[in-house]
């Protein structure tokens, strides 16, 4: 079989940068981010938190070739901001609410096992 070796979809090769950045020179306030060993999973996530914030005026990405192992996020943002503030502010609060998430898990799970050693 021609397909690669599976760790590689999740292990950044070492010397590659997990995140890069590269600055549109034809559009202002606009960038790419290219996030490596990633796919659709985080992109669509990312991207609808970059729509939730009132200064970014465009956010999407794209996945290059089903056999990179990448995606590529475009930013556009207004002039009070630049992409690579939004691109951290959406990370930051993405954490926040996978850690809420997760919070919330981890209590119903306890709650459950609770009642599952008082025999309900």
């Amino acid at each position: 079989m021609n397909a690669p070796d599976r760790y590689e979809r999740f292990v950044v090769p070492e010397g590659t940068k997990k995140v890069s950045y590269e600055r549109d020179t034809k559009i202002v306030n606009a960038a790419s981010f290219t996030v490596e060993r990633e796919d659709h999973t985080i992109g669509n996530i990312l991207r609808m938190q970059l729509h939730r914030d009132p200064i970014v005026l465009f956010a999407g990405y794209k996945l290059p070739h089903p056999l990179q192992y990448k995606i590529i996020v475009r930013i556009q943002t207004t002039s009070q901001s630049s992409p690579t503030q939004a691109y951290s502010q959406a990370i930051d609060d993405l954490d926040k609410e996978l850690d809420y998430l997760k919070k919330g898990f981890e209590d119903e799970k306890t709650r459950f096992e609770e009642k599952l050693r008082q025999g309900y």
